[in-house]
């Protein structure tokens, strides 16, 4: 799409812009779209950012406050255009220029031996040249253009008619508005695809949702099909959805005879990527028979969990386009290629009890019992019903048969029950009204779906908070585990969180399994923990909604835990990373007197809450982002990050153009592979990042 004398040419525009964008006017209006898209192009399609985030951001106001004073200035193709203005009341119905078919399902290799057969025998050839890409597991689209604009989205409804989504499909930042498609001779084009949200914003979106109470999505495909639904396109764009672009199914010529058709599969691939979509060029396999397919399959489905997107299998297609129009379809599917599905990752068993349990934050999760069942590798016998809502509108009953799931690492979910296979003895699930464990009254704000047991000193409460306190990320005591706190917990040994440094090791030693040196490295690991870093007490104190960032960032404002009492709503909003909900959570942790006296206790106890900032712009690694992936073998995770701190380096959460580093271990995932398809990120092995930062 961009060779490279035009892209030093846009960089050039891009430095231009950006020294003069203060001074930007309408002659130049075009030029900064063209400079615009190409970043969009950069960073949405090719992962690959040649600017950051800010230097985007601040050119894109500028176009849209040039476009707001003259509106005749905006064009239908303008990156401002992505934004819907308002809520979409419905979606009118869009017919497909072309049937969008379904494909012939295979689910073994001797499906794919025995279609292979059929295509070289309707062929006449012995051994055909068939074009391998994933399957992915999203929400299915078709896209027209005309005349190099986006003109309709739409979904593929039931093959012939599907929803227009047009605005939906404009907050995608890797489909462009606008493709030239007139450089290869056409005007009109209808092209397929398949919309993502991957698996890292995936993640990420269901924590926020936890974080408010809400049930987590399912999956990946039901998030992304439900964001392509939804009627505030607002909310469509900040879901980060993703689209990979894989068929060209009908187009019109701009002039008879100027089409320049490619001659395969693989070459229609190419071209989509060279005209700015994200196709799976980089992921499809072009391979000679059939028994070179299904090699490739199967190393494809070991490394499925190592990508960063869902898919459920392989498709296998015919690569020569002339020999896909000899071959032509059934009513249902063309012959020319086939779906081969991945073994299933989901399973049905029997629901035969549910279970409420009592968090730190005094929610009540409701966890359903299941017969075990083995889906995607593992044996699933509890999960997690989320909350009141969440079974209602499942109509999930105690003795249902219900449809189980787990997709890639996400937690198991309950799809859906099977009403169809009820006998007339399943029973209705009742949510509690009082707390199973201190039977105090539940509560429920009009804000949350979330019944809660408000009584701070509610045992279930204090123990789950004793167990967060002592875990690996909060103050890493290391021979303290879970285990270790609910038999002293239940014993009466411990009762409260300051009792962990006033524990009776007496008393413990009478216990069995603990002998001399295992009570010795128990102390030692509790004396240590006294003088852990500011911002690992804060997350350890267990504050609704204060994550390990959110820990640091307050750690960088204070220098004493105590100072906290002193900061209101207003105050905690001006620091980066939190919100209305995180702040009112601190204020009113502050505000309870029973948290202060543990605080207070916590000092008198010899718990180091007062740290001495350090001058970060006297370390070597200021201004330096870092992220680390996979196993270290000679370092904590937490000892490595630390490391970075001290040197005035900084902790991302993901990666990004905002990334410097990142720093590889054993079995590193998605993050390597993601971080390899951008050259501004340095990778380095733990021990160039030992050299790199020594202690």
């Amino acid at each position: 799409m961009y060779n490279a004398e035009h892209i030093k040419s846009l960089q050039e525009k891009t430095k231009q812009l950006l020294k003069n964008k203060d001074h930007i006017n309408a002659s130049s209006i075009e030029e900064l779209r063209e400079v615009l898209r190409f970043h969009e192009y950069r960073y949405y399609v090719q992962n690959d950012p040649l600017i950051s985030d800010f230097e985007f951001d601040s050119l894109f106001k500028v176009l849209e406050k040039l476009e707001k004073a003259d509106p005749a200035l905006i064009s239908p193709d303008s990156p401002t255009q992505r934004v819907g203005a308002g809520l979409i009341k419905e979606f009118p119905k869009a017919e497909h220029l072309v049937p969008m078919l379904s494909l012939e399902n295979s689910y073994n290799e001797d499906d794919l031996l025995d279609w292979d057969r059929k295509v070289r025998e309707l062929s006449g050839l012995e051994n055909v040249e068939y074009c391998v890409e994933p399957k992915f597991d999203g929400a299915s689209i078709s896209l027209i253009y005309e005349d190099n604009l986006l003109t309709r989205g739409a979904t593929r409804g039931d093959g012939v008619v599907g929803d227009d989504i047009s605005t939906n499909i404009k907050q995608i930042r890797s489909i462009p508005l606008s493709a030239a498609f007139s450089e290869f001779g056409i005007r009109q084009a209808e092209i397929r695809g398949e919309v993502l949200m991957n698996k890292s914003n995936f993640k990420n979106y269901n924590e926020k949702l936890m974080e408010e109470g809400i049930p987590p999505l399912a999956n990946p495909r039901n998030a992304a099909a439900g964001t392509l639904r939804m009627k505030d396109p607002a909310e469509v764009g900040r879901r980060n959805l993703e689209a990979f672009i894989y068929h060209l199914s009908f187009h019109t010529e701009k002039k008879a005879g100027h089409y320049k058709a490619p001659a395969t599969h693989s070459d229609t691939l190419t071209m989509l990527w060279e005209l700015g979509f994200r196709s799976p060029r980089q992921e499809m396999k072009v391979l000679k028979g059939i028994q070179e397919v299904i090699q490739h399959i199967r190393g494809y489905e070991e490394k499925r969990d190592d990508l960063d997107y869902e898919i459920d299998g392989m498709v296998v297609k015919v690569n020569n386009l002339a020999l896909q129009e000899k071959l032509g379809m059934t009513s249902h599917h063309p012959r020319w290629a086939i779906a081969y599905k991945f073994k299933a990752r989901q399973g049905t068993s029997k629901l035969t009890g549910v279970s409420f349990f009592v968090g730190r934050t005094g929610a009540i999760t409701p966890t359903a019992q299941i017969e075990p069942v083995h889906v995607g590798g593992v044996t699933i016998t509890n999960i997690t019903l989320h909350n009141e809502n969440y079974i209602k509108e499942k109509d999930l009953r105690i003795g249902d048969t219900v449809l189980v799931e787990r997709s890639g690492d996400v937690i198991p979910q309950i799809v859906k029950s099977l009403p169809e296979l009820r006998t007339g003895n399943e029973k209705t699930i009742r949510f509690p009204d009082h707390c199973p464990i201190c039977n105090d009254k539940l509560y429920k704000t009009e804000d949350e779906a979330v019944w809660r047991c408000v009584n701070i000193n509610c045992e279930a409460q204090v123990l789950e908070r004793i167990i967060h306190f002592v875990s690996k990320d909060a103050m890493d005591i290391r021979s303290f585990g879970e285990s270790h706190v609910r038999k002293f917990y239940s014993m009466g040994i411990l009762k409260d969180i300051p009792g962990i440094y006033e524990l009776d090791f007496e008393a413990i030693a009478s216990l069995e399994g603990f002998g001399t040196k295992s009570i010795k490295n128990l102390k030692t690991a509790i004396e240590n923990s006294k003088s852990q870093p500011l911002h690992r007490i804060i997350y350890a104190l267990g504050i609704r909604y204060v994550g390990e960032t959110t820990a640091k960032t307050l750690a960088h404002a204070i220098d004493d835990v105590m100072d906290l009492k002193d900061f209101d709503e207003e105050k905690l909003l001006k620091l980066e990373d939190v919100g209305q909900k995180v702040a009112g959570s601190i204020v009113e942790f502050f505000k309870n007197r029973d948290n202060i006296h543990m605080l207070e206790k916590l000092k008198d106890l010899g718990i180091q809450l007062r740290q001495e900032k350090k001058q970060q712009e006297e370390g070597s690694l200021q201004g330096q982002t870092f992220l680390f992936t996979g196993t270290l073998s000679k370092l904590k995770r937490s000892e490595a990050e630390e490391r970075v701190e001290r040197q005035g380096g900084k902790i991302l959460g993901g990666v990004s153009s905002k990334l410097n580093f990142l720093v590889v271990g054993e079995d590193a995932g998605s993050k390597l592979e993601k971080a390899k398809k951008m050259p501004s990120i340095r990778i380095i092995s733990e021990d160039d990042f030992m050299n790199l930062v020594p202690e």
